[in-house]
C-alpha cells in the first residue's frame, strides 16, 4: 500500500492516510513518512487504535525514546500519560487536584524536553479518550516565522543562547509545582535560539515557555526578547489547530514547532493521551 497525504495549512502540517500503524509500516512507507515529517513538521494519522506496545514500536523506528520525568504519570517509562483521569480509581480528577494544575502547564506554548541538555526530536501523542468538545492541540512553526524575520533580527539572533529551565516554566503557574528532587533532575540548560534541521538545512526560532532568559544578557531584557520571539511564532498564519478524534495519532517536530493544549471541561469530560518522545542526538549549545 502506498501512503497518501494532504497538506493541512500553508505553513505546516499534513494528514497522512493509508497507514496501519498497528499492522506494521513497510520500510518504503516509513521512509516517506520520515520525509513528510521533515517537510511538514506535524503529521496527523487518523483511525490508529493502537496500544502502548504498538505506539512504542512505531516510535522507536525514529530513534531512541526518552523516559518520562518524575512528575508524569508513568514516570521513568517510555509512555507519558497526560490525563485528567486517576489511573487507579478510573475517575475524573477534581479541578484543584495538583495533577490538573501541573498539567495546565501544557496549555502554554512550549516545545517538549527543551529543558533537557539533549532536547527531543519529536513527540507522538495518541488520543485514547478525547472530549466531545475542547481539548484541542495547537501547533506553531518557528521555521516559517524565521523565514519571515527581517535580516537585522536574524543577524542579532545568530549565535544567541537561551537558558531553558523546567522549574521556571512551571513556576509561571505556581511556585510549588516542582520539588527539589525534580529540580536536580532537570537543572537549567543552554539551547541555541536558532536551530537548523540537518535533513534539509532549514532554520527556525527555538523558544517557548521553558526558555527562561538569554545567556550574557540582562535577565528581564532576555525574557522580553524570548516572549517577543514566541509571539512571532504563534501568529495565526503559522499555526495549525488539531481537533481530536478517537484513534488520532499526531506526531510533531520539537526542533521547530511550539505546541499547546487547549482547555476543556475537565470536571465533566475524560481526556486520556499517551505520549512517546524521540530523544535527540546531541546538545544544541555548549
Amino acid at each position: 500500500m502506498t501512503i497518501t497525504f494532504r497538506q493541512l495549512t500553508p505553513a505546516l502540517g499534513a494528514e497522512v492516510s493509508d497507514v496501519d500503524i498497528a499492522g506494521g509500516v513497510s520500510n518504503p512507507d516509513f521512509a516517506e513518512i520520515t520525509q513528510l515529517f521533515n517537510d511538514y513538521s506535524v503529521l496527523v494519522f487518523r483511525g490508529q487504535y493502537i496500544d502502548n506496545a504498538q505506539q512504542i514500536a512505531f516510535s522507536r523506528r525514529f530513534g531512541h525514546l526518552e523516559g518520562t520525568v518524575r512528575s508524569n504519570l508513568g514516570a521513568g517509562s517510555e509512555i507519558a500519560v497526560i490525563s485528567n483521569v486517576d489511573l487507579e480509581t478510573d475517575t475524573i480528577l477534581s479541578a484543584d487536584d495538583w495533577r490538573n494544575v501541573y498539567n495546565s502547564g501544557n496549555e502554554m506554548w512550549h516545545t517538549d524536553s527543551s529543558f533537557k541538555r539533549v532536547p527531543a526530536i519529536a513527540s507522538l501523542l495518541s488520543g485514547r479518550e478525547v472530549p466531545p468538545e475542547g481539548g484541542n492541540t495547537e501547533f506553531a512553526t518557528g521555521r516559517a516565522a524565521w523565514d519571515d524575520l527581517e535580516d537585522s533580527l536574524k543577524e542579532e539572533l545568530d549565535g544567541l543562547i537561551a537558558i531553558h529551565d523546567f522549574a521556571y516554566s512551571r513556576g509561571l503557574i505556581r511556585d510549588d509545582l516542582v520539588d527539589e528532587a525534580q529540580r536536580r533532575e532537570t537543572p537549567p540548560v543552554p539551547q541555541a535560539v536558532i536551530r537548523r534541521n540537518p535533513a534539509n538545512g532549514r532554520c527556525n526560532i527555538y523558544a517557548g515557555a521553558h526558555a527562561s532568559h538569554i545567556r550574557g544578557r540582562d535577565v528581564e531584557e532576555g525574557r522580553t526578547l524570548l516572549r517577543e520571539l514566541t509571539e512571532r511564532i504563534v501568529q495565526e498564519r503559522y499555526t495549525y489547530t488539531h481537533h481530536w478524534q478517537p484513534g488520532d495519532l499526531v506526531m510533531w517536530d520539537n526542533r521547530c514547532c511550539l505546541h499547546r493544549g487547549c482547555p476543556w471541561d475537565k470536571a465533566k469530560h475524560r481526556r486520556v493521551m499517551h505520549r512517546t518522545t524521540i530523544a535527540g542526538i546531541g546538545p544544541t549549545a555548549a
